[in-house]
């Protein structure tokens, strides 16, 4: 019978082989594209809360002191708890991690709407502030978990997007929203924003570029090299660089001669960064991360200055903007490379530390630009401030020479569940 059947092989289509089912890692893969929509929506709750709580501070008879304590508190609680990553890393998940920062972050968010008193204020910001800083680390260490090394700088560049998309478009939104008297509105949906994100992450995987098991996102710390060390000096030419934009962020419109052209400027300034955090991702995946490190350091220092120079005079103020592009174009630069750098040297189970380290630097460089300009504008003057904080760079800057450059990473042909390699790799 089965020889009479063979000579009349059967129409129906043959299926092809079964394929593993399992979400594609990788720049193109679904995990990580659900990392940057539950990033877009956690910055989507940070970046309006810069101004929008401040005021809301103010309206409660809390004051300028009061409104700056809310971000100081903030500020405070996220650096905090990013001290402590290192001992959560090795007890819980990076996506779990994330989802609960996420929380963190959102629910208190519909709190503030109780009261605008300086007290409770205070406290829903602190705790906000420790979402905040266990979003940061654990988004960007996700960033390397989650693509393979030859990707890293654009996955890096991308994840820079999603975090700056939320500064350019709902920090100004939010102040406006709140200018018109719409609190409660924006509280809402920056609340709803960050808890929509928790969802997200729990539809990831759990798996890794590097290895297809779910618990491969649990992230030993510190570096491979057994400590901090290897990414000290990147760490400190970041910060370096950070102070000048917290100092821009927070006196811009004090620097300028024209300060209604504050908000333009601002909006240059972020959008700058954006387009330089993506660049340099597709340079570094091409030729190699940490090249752009020192070039970019080294364009930073004499931005800054030559807007010192160039912001109190209102003749010289498009000048002064195109600097304000400059830095951004540069410093955004620097902080794709930087993270890239810090990934490759924390070495393939250190991607917890360099997350921890880079955003150390970064939110404590931005703290210090912001409260360092504030007490040298007395003595100094705006311009003189700022001419300071060039120099700071500038000495920051040979740091970055002794840095070595990578080289390109081969791509690797992946490896399937069951051991074998593929007969094609992935495009």
């Amino acid at each position: 019978m089965a020889a009479f059947t063979s000579l009349f092989p059967s129409r129906r289509r043959q299926r092809p082989p079964h394929r593993d089912r399992r979400p594609v890692t990788g720049l193109a893969g679904r995990d990580f594209l659900l990392l940057l929509l539950a990033t877009l929506g956690t910055f989507a709750n940070y970046a309006p809360m810069l101004t929008v709580v401040p005021l809301w501070t103010a309206r409660g008879a809390a004051g300028e002191g009061g409104a700056g304590a809310a971000t100081a508190v903030t500020m405070a609680t996220t650096v905090a708890v990013q001290l402590c990553m290192g001992w959560l890393t090795r007890r819980f998940t990076l996506r779990r991690l994330l989802g609960a920062g996420a929380l963190l972050l959102g629910l208190p968010t519909f709190g503030y709407v109780l009261s605008s008193g300086l007290a409770w204020v205070l406290a829903v910001s602190a705790v906000r502030g420790v979402g905040f800083g266990v979003v940061a680390v654990t988004g960007s260490a996700l960033v390397a978990e989650l693509v393979p090394p030859e990707q890293r700088g654009r996955a890096v560049g991308w994840y820079g997007v999603a975090v700056g998309l939320p500064q350019v478009v709902l920090l100004p939104l939010g102040a406006w929203l709140a200018a018109e008297g719409h609190f409660g509105a924006v509280f809402a949906a920056a609340g709803a924003l960050s808890v929509g994100a928790v969802p997200l992450v729990a539809a990831m995987s759990g798996r890794s570029a590097a290895s297809p098991s779910p618990t491969a996102s649990r992230t030993p710390q510190p570096s491979a090299s057994g400590s901090y060390r290897p990414l000290l000096r990147p760490a400190l030419l970041l910060a370096a660089a950070s102070v000048a934009l917290g100092g821009l962020t927070s006196f811009l419109p004090f620097v300028l001669a024209r300060p209604d052209l504050a908000p333009t400027a601002l909006l240059v300034l972020f959008v700058a960064m954006i387009v330089g955090r993506w660049a340099a991702g597709v340079w570094s995946d091409r030729r190699g991360p940490g090249r752009l490190v020192l070039p970019a350091a080294a364009v930073c220092a004499p931005a800054v200055a030559a807007l010192a120079l160039t912001a109190g005079h209102e003749a010289t103020v498009p000048v002064a903007l195109a600097m304000v592009a400059l830095y951004g174009l540069a410093d955004g630069a620097l902080q794709n490379e930087t993270l890239v750098l810090m990934f490759r040297r924390a070495g393939p189970h250190g991607s917890g530390a360099a997350g921890t380290a880079w955003n150390m630097a970064y939110d404590g460089g931005t703290g210090l630009g912001s409260a360092g300009v504030g007490l040298a504008a007395p003595w100094l003057g705006p311009g003189g401030a700022f001419g300071a904080v060039a120099v700071l760079i500038g000495l920051a800057v040979p740091g970055g020479a002794r840095l070595r450059t990578g080289g390109r990473v081969r791509r690797a042909r992946p490896v399937d569940a069951s051991g074998d390699l593929p007969t094609r790799s992935d495009p």
